[in-house]
């Protein structure tokens, strides 16, 4: 019995509609659970600081907490392959990651301060893996690039408004306690949402129509090369609160202007992700590289210009990260088998967050005996992933 065309269209339609929802709703969840913890991010530092923790205590709770959480990605992506559970365990991640900062807003001494720090990020670590492959299934069907690209997008709204919704509660109360206090509301706006997600979209792997696929022991060589060169890449990349260290230190930009130079390049990496995620789709790795070139340049920029040109700096570092956290993620899907995706960006996103924070720990080092070393390495660290995204490119 033959189907009418019509009828295949329109069950075409219907399923990149469902697929479009998903993501769509998901993204609100990241965009609410980004303005919880991107507006904690941005006075974490000086509340520490207020509890009696020193600059040296303030770096180590920062840089444990980033590395710790980059490795427990590898396990809860291999632990959502293996149970299937990636519902369960975004929701675990979700909570705790949500639960622990409204929490600080009642720490009274700086150790409980960094311990909450320190699980939300570890609730981060716990949720991603487990929801970048259900994002996978939805992306499918609209375009890899475009759906990451969304979710990107949704995400970096919240980036931006996180950091100035709590300014505002600075400014009108002059109170950490309630400016983490107050991201209790876009805590619970982010479960809520992802509740009715989950009620919505129970099996998202049904949004993929896919073959079925062998179960392999090991990735693809080509993932492995692509590894090694977002590696790179990441190592290369500063990270903002260096950035925003130097700005202070030369006086380039005011106290006032750091967090709207912050503001503005999330703002660019959220049209970035959209536009560099649909060019994606169409022309494939070859995107990447072109994004990563256009990048490169930001380091002298930043690091040794003015006003305007440490801005246009920040503009090319926006637009980079844009890419990174759609194209990067987007082609994973391509790389990885439906039912290893978990695993999979769990291995992407340890070894892209451990090189970072490599990276920018090697940067903080050379920045304090030469700051032209610091940008030669940035510099290099980039091209050298050129030459391995090409060979990414030729694999079919």
């Amino acid at each position: 019995m033959q189907v009418h065309p019509a009828l295949n269209e329109n069950n075409k339609n219907m399923s990149k509609l469902t697929a479009l929802r998903f993501i769509i709703l998901i993204g609100i969840v990241s965009l609410f659970a980004d303005i919880t913890y991107q507006g904690a991010n941005s006075i974490k530092g000086p509340f520490l600081s207020i509890l009696g923790a020193n600059a040296a205590t303030v770096g180590i709770v920062a840089g444990f907490g980033e590395l710790v959480g980059y490795c427990l990605r590898l396990v809860s992506g291999y632990i959502s392959d293996r149970t299937r559970k990636y519902w369960l365990i975004t929701f675990i991640g979700y909570i705790l990651n949500m639960v622990a900062v409204p929490a600080i807003a009642l720490a009274g001494r700086w150790e409980i301060a960094a311990f909450l720090m320190i699980t939300e990020r570890i609730g981060k670590a716990i949720r991603n893996p487990a929801r970048d492959a259900m994002l996978s299934h939805a992306s499918n069907e609209i375009g890899r690039g475009r759906g990451f690209g969304l979710h990107e997008a949704l995400d970096q709204i919240g980036a931006v408004l996180g950091p100035l919704s709590v300014a505002g509660v600075l400014y009108f109360n002059n109170s950490y306690r309630i400016g983490f206090g107050m991201l209790l509301i876009p805590a619970i706006f982010a479960l809520g949402t992802l509740a009715k997600a989950r009620q919505l979209y129970p099996q998202p792997h049904n949004l993929e129509k896919v073959s079925p696929e062998l179960e392999t022991r090991g990735f693809p060589r080509k993932f492995w090369l692509y590894i090694t060169a977002i590696a790179l890449v990441a190592a290369g990349y500063a990270d903002f609160p260096l950035i925003a260290y130097h700005f202070k230190k030369v006086s380039i930009v005011s106290d006032t202007w750091i967090p709207l130079f912050y503001a503005i390049t999330m703002g660019v990496d959220a049209l970035a992700a959209l536009f560099f995620g649909y060019l994606y789709d169409r022309k494939g790795i070859s995107i990447l590289i072109i994004t990563t070139l256009i990048a490169i340049p930001f380091a002298p920029l930043v690091f040794l210009g003015g006003f305007y040109t440490a801005l246009t700096g920040m503009i090319l570092w926006g637009i980079g990260m844009g890419a990174q956290e759609s194209i990067m993620r987007a082609a994973i899907a391509e790389m990885v088998p439906a039912n290893r995706r978990g695993t999979g960006y769990g291995i992407f996103n340890m070894g892209y967050g451990i090189c970072w924070f490599l990276g920018s720990a090697i940067m903080g080092v050379f920045y304090d005996f030469s700051l032209m070393v610091l940008i030669i390495f940035s510099i290099v660290s980039q091209l050298a992933s050129i030459p391995l995204l090409l060979l990414v490119k030729k694999f079919k």
